[in-house]
């Protein structure tokens, strides 16, 4: 079995997406990332563009093992020498040279001829051989380079010590078929081909980036350049996690090659990269968006529940996915609903389960999600209703442009009034401080989400929160005409359900 090599270019092409710039020390954490991940080359930077690239490459090349380190340099000898000197230091070090061969690069942006190309491609690979023994070649816009010209460089660039040449579709203008063909007639066309491994670097303009590179690998190519969470230049790279987990995935069209990923570590390496770079991942991102193994719909929900794979093809715990494969919402069902309610420890019976599965559809229909705790609150309100250990009697709210919310509060318990009064942020927050003071439970607020129940102006408005109070998360629900008051019931049933659970010696027992 072949072995893929992950060229993993995050660091220096994907930095390039503009708004993505990393520091050396978040690059530095990314790369020792890489390195858990299994990455076999990490192209670090570009350092001959600034000095802090420079010293950025450099620090990684001297404390990162584990993975070739790379630095990008441009086919002239100031480019080979920032890069060679910045990565030295490295146990295993790789420059990679590149020089454009398509004839609209030539013409307009370098203003060669074929000749002077081939001469460069001569001259710089072999300065580059004599600084260090791995060299990379990429000709730059390949997929849109005559092919007679392109077997003529690739062969140029390996005669002079290039040990990888990297094919790039540099514009994202490929499609697979075609790429496919092009590494083919490379493979067949290129005399000395066997004597280094063919690369591919593929761009997603056309949305065709990973399916490129996978058509290469299937005809000969042995290393993919790719990066976490395909961020890059315009509309990206290749992503790294979809070309590994394809592979992975589909061993029937794969069976003769291999990567050395750790795919446990492919979930926090993406939100390490989304973090760092502050690109979030889309929801329905493969692999790593935050939806990619979630469910809601009922059908699928129960698919799953009897047979994991009747609607997913990779284990989440494969990529280390953390997180609720199944979302509670409008579109679940009553067996997604029941399996969620045992696994929080709740059994019903048919009559209670029936009773509650209303509840929580007229909620879904209000919130997108529905949260473990608004569960247990349906079913404390229908069968265990809350004891009201506090109660609202009245609340005062002072507040207003330039002017500092108050709140009075006055509450019952037991037959007796308290009253306290504190000041905060906002209305909402004046009450909460002032029940806080009172209960002598202070509740975190995690969420808070307001809905109108009913029409017109003076609509029933149900309040719904979630806190969290003596290391535990609980929902609370309060409704009225009147916003805040129903803020503060809310605040207060949610009050209610922490000491009624804290009083029970084995919490929940429903």
């Amino acid at each position: 079995m072949d072995k893929i090599i992950i060229f993993d270019t995050t660091l220096r092409d994907g930095e390039q997406a503009p708004g993505a710039s990393l520091n050396a020390k978040e690059k530095l954490e990314i790369a020792r990332q890489l390195v858990r991940l299994g990455a076999d080359v990490i192209e670090a930077g570009f350092p001959i563009s600034s000095p802090g690239d420079f010293a950025s490459v450099k620090e990684i090349a001297t404390k990162i093992k584990g993975a070739a380190i790379c630095g990008l340099a441009r086919a002239i000898k100031k480019d080979i020498d920032a890069a060679y000197n910045a990565i030295k230091p490295a146990k295993s070090g790789r420059i990679h040279v590149f020089l454009a061969t398509s004839k609209i690069h030539m013409q307009y942006k370098l203003k060669k001829a074929e000749g002077e190309i081939l001469r460069l491609t001569e001259e710089m690979v072999k300065y580059a051989r004599k600084r260090m023994g791995d060299i990379q070649f990429s000709p730059e816009d390949a997929s849109r380079t005559e092919k007679d010209f392109l077997y003529k460089v690739i062969e140029t660039a390996i005669n002079s010590g290039a040990t990888t040449i990297n094919i790039p579709d540099t514009v994202g203008y490929a499609e697979p078929e075609e790429f496919g063909v092009l590494i083919n007639d490379i493979m067949n066309n290129v005399p000395n081909v066997n004597k280094a491994v063919i690369a591919v670097h593929c761009h997603n303009d056309l949305g065709l980036a990973v399916a490129n590179s996978l058509a290469a690998v299937r005809n000969g190519a042995r290393q993919v350049e790719c990066t976490i969470n395909g961020i890059g230049e315009r509309a990206g790279n290749a992503s790294m996690e979809e070309i590994v987990m394809a592979i992975k995935t589909r061993r029937d069209l794969f069976s003769n090659v291999s990567t050395a990923i750790n795919t446990k570590e492919i979930y926090k390496a993406s939100r390490m990269v989304s973090k760092l770079t502050g690109f979030v991942v889309a929801p329905n991102k493969a692999i790593v968006g935050g939806n990619a193994f979630r469910h809601e719909s009922g059908i699928h929900q129960d698919g799953v529940l009897k047979k994991r794979t009747t609607y997913e093809i990779i284990d989440p715990n494969d990529v280390g996915f953390t997180g609720e494969g199944l979302v509670l919402g409008k579109h679940s069902g009553r067996h997604a609903f029941k399996q969620r309610l045992e696994t929080l420890g709740i059994k019903l019976n048919d009559i209670e389960l029936d009773k509650a599965f209303s509840r929580f559809k007229v909620l879904a229909d209000k919130k997108k999600t529905v949260y473990d705790e608004d569960l247990i609150s349906i079913v404390e309100d229908e069968f265990r209703k809350v004891s009201e250990i506090w109660q609202l009697d009245s609340l005062q709210i002072s507040s207003g442009t330039n002017i500092t919310p108050k709140a009075c509060v006055k509450l019952k318990s037991k037959g007796k009034f308290f009253v306290s009064s504190s000041s905060g942020d906002g209305p909402v927050d004046a009450c909460y401080k002032a029940i806080d003071k009172i209960t002598k439970v202070k509740g975190e607020l995690l969420d808070y989400s307001i809905q109108a129940v009913t029409r017109g102006k003076d609509a029933l408005g149900e309040v719904s929160i979630k806190i969290r109070a003596k290391n535990q998360e609980v929902a609370g629900r309060g409704a009225s005409t009147d916003i805040l008051e129903a803020s503060a019931k809310a605040y207060l049933n949610a009050i209610n359900r922490v000491l009624s659970k804290s009083s029970k010696s084995t919490g929940l027992t429903l």
